[in-house]
């Protein structure tokens, strides 16, 4: 079976350092800081728009979109793994499934920002195909990176499950046709997400290794 992750809030809580980082571009900009969760609920769809929900909730008008992205990079940058940390028992779930699944990433972080944290936080070597939200495929929820992962991977969808915790993902892989795995411990997780009732849902990461690769 392929299995394809998300990252943030599915592998890793990188809730604080996004913030600051969010936060250091409203303060330079002359804004107030927003709060941690407040920013959390504005992360899963790209820098891009993490950044434009940013300067909105700040009432920051007139400021280039693009300019300020540049900016929020940077400062991300600065602070990839200063808080950022794999939720507990991921590191062991990620080399279990291993052993008999092919594993893939797929995120909307920029690739260079994915691959540093996958390197620092020692779990670069899991995965054998890393996509990120700044190459050629459009981002999630369009579904061309999972199925360029699929394609890659040799696998059809039906071989395929994707794991996230996010509407976002959610709508990637139902839009790809391939089986979900929900994670209700990230901090993308919404009590009301359109479940049709076939998702699988772990509640913590170690039920990752039990849903997707039972006994047999």
């Amino acid at each position: 079976m392929l299995v394809v992750f998300d990252l943030d809030g599915t592998l890793i809580d990188s809730r604080r350092d996004l913030a600051d980082a969010a936060n250091a571009l409203i303060t330079e900009l002359g804004g107030e800081p927003l709060a941690v969760e407040d920013i959390t609920g504005m992360v899963g769809e790209g820098a891009a728009m993490l950044v434009r929900r940013a300067l909105t909730a700040a009432r920051l008008s007139g400021i280039s979109v693009p300019v300020a992205l540049q900016r929020f990079l940077a400062l991300y940058d600065e602070r990839l793994l200063i808080h950022t940390t794999l939720y507990d028992g991921v590191a062991d779930v990620l080399h279990g499934l291993a052993r008999t699944n092919a594993l893939g990433l797929l995120t909307n972080k920029p690739l260079s920002a994915t691959r540093q944290i996958l390197a620092g936080l020692q779990i670069a070597s899991a995965f054998q195909w890393v996509l990120g939200g700044d190459g050629p495929q459009p981002r999630k929820p369009d579904p061309a990176g999972l199925l360029q992962i699929v394609a890659d991977a040799g696998a059809t969808v039906e071989q395929t499950t994707m794991v996230g915790d996010s509407a976002v993902d959610l709508a990637t892989a139902r839009a790809a046709g391939c089986a979900m795995c929900l994670a209700s411990y990230g901090f993308g997780y919404r009590a009301d997400l359109p479940l049709r009732g076939d998702e699988l849902i772990a509640a913590t990461p170690g039920d990752l290794l039990r849903l997707l690769d039972p006994p047999r």
